[in-house]
């Protein structure tokens, strides 16, 4: 199973902290996986929010579409204000999906470009469009392992 191939390895390649813009804000070094559980208790802050849709080359508005959360809601967020469980649990999901592919692709272009390509091997639509959906950017971390190991659909 894919998850299981993200383990604490691809955790510390290209560092959550680079991706969220965390400059220590969480008090919370991520190591490992558990560290995600505890960071996705705690929340991330709409800095964090605002930082990795920037990594992804998104408008907050694109950002929010693929999260349970509206840009409404962002926009009443303070700078350090953090967002529940679920909206921080999915934003790790997706940042730690974005620090294996930066791992694979070896650069952030060449991740962005296959995140906005229609694959076939997910039904013709883009990497970047199944991650509104957890079961969605658990398909996508399946694929990028097929990709790291030359096995393509």
């Amino acid at each position: 199973m894919a998850t299981s191939r993200l383990g604490d390895k691809h955790v510390q390649t290209l560092s959550l902290n680079e991706i969220l813009g965390d400059k220590a804000d969480t008090g919370l070094k991520i190591r490992n996986r558990l560290d995600l559980v505890e960071l996705g208790a705690k929340g991330l802050t709409k800095d964090q929010f605002l930082n990795l849709a920037k990594f992804l080359g998104l408008s907050v508005s694109q950002l929010a579409e693929l999260v349970p959360v509206s840009e409404r809601t962002i926009a009443r967020h303070k700078p350090d204000e953090t967002f529940g469980r679920n909206v921080s649990e999915h934003l790790l999901q997706i940042a730690e999906m974005i620090a294996w592919g930066m791992q694979v692709f070896e650069s952030r272009e060449k991740l962005l470009g296959w995140l906005n390509f229609p694959s076939q091997a997910l039904a013709g639509k883009t990497p970047m469009s199944l991650l509104a959906s957890r079961f969605g950017t658990e398909m996508v971390k399946e694929e990028l392992c097929r990709i790291e190991h030359g096995v393509y659909a």
